[in-house]
């Protein structure tokens, strides 16, 4: 058997070399996004207020969990709901002051976990976050919601998620709070020794999204914003089409009601567009 040329082996070498780089990355790149977490540090019951622990099923089988918290039925905004699509890490134990300031300004909310967050079923990926907002979506259809009067809303990587939800289904709102423009551009950011915006496969590209949106849009994000600067936000605002707001709000990533009544401000001035009830689509 004759040998393989020396040009050869290296070929077949590099190439071998590459594969395995390109894997090491793919692994890399997936556990810097998703960081879920299977255990609920709460039961939902803590706001004592109304609510219903829910399981629904995805397009593609799966199982999810979600907490639905029906507004007040006294609020003007008792017709409008909330679907709350969290960062990239914890679960939706994890967001309960931002449930509670939800509800207080008199709006229902529907917070479901990602495939492999929480007690949800499967592996993370970004087509799965997205069939899962869908999934979400349709539950609250089918309870009765208007698609029109259901509010994307999206933290951290959740907007990425809940801009996505807005090309797919016809919400009524968009909410981008501490939102990225992508990945690509946020990991550059954080790992400039890594080629991010070159072989990224998980891309959550929330500016890309905004131009072709004809919806009401609120950005809210912090200038001490510590993982996800400013100049994110300020990308975002200019791509989005009116009408839309901007409300800069107080504190760190992870801190993001810091100054609660700021936050409420900007959610208040977003929310009057919404307060006429429109019939079921």
């Amino acid at each position: 058997m004759k040998r393989l040329p020396r040009l050869a082996k290296t070929v077949i070498g590099l190439l071998v070399a590459g594969l395995l780089i390109i894997l090491m990355f793919r692994w890399l790149e997936r556990n810097l996004v998703y960081h879920p977490d299977r255990v609920l540090t709460a039961t939902g019951a803590e706001l004592h207020r109304p609510f219903e622990d829910v399981r629904f099923r995805t397009r593609d089988g799966l199982e999810l969990n979600g907490w639905f918290y029906p507004a007040d039925p006294q609020s003007e905004r008792a017709h409008l709901v909330v679907l709350y699509c969290h960062g990239n890490a914890g679960n939706i134990g994890n967001r309960l002051e931002a449930y509670e300031a939800l509800l207080t300004a008199g709006v229902g909310v529907f917070a479901f976990d990602y495939r492999g967050y929480g007690r949800s079923q499967g592996r993370p990926s970004e087509e799965g976050t997205y069939r899962d907002a869908q999934a979400a979506c349709e539950w609250l259809a089918q309870r009765g919601f208007a698609r029109s009067r259901i509010i994307a809303y999206g933290y951290s990587l959740g907007g990425g998620v809940a801009a996505e939800l807005a090309v797919r289904e016809p919400v009524g709102g968009l909410v981008l709070q501490s939102t990225f423009t992508s990945i690509p551009a946020i990991g550059a950011e954080l790992y400039p020794w890594l080629p991010a915006r070159w072989i990224n496969t998980i891309r959550y590209d929330t500016r890309a999204k905004l131009p072709g949106l004809r919806l009401p849009v609120l950005i809210m994000h912090s200038p001490h914003d510590d993982l996800i600067g400013f100049h994110h936000a300020q990308t975002n605002f200019a791509a989005a089409n009116e009408p839309k707001l901007f409300q800069e709000i107080s504190g760190d990533h992870n801190s993001p009601l810091a100054n609660r009544a700021q936050y409420l401000a900007g959610l208040e001035n977003f929310l009057r567009q919404f307060e006429a009830p429109a019939p079921a689509r």
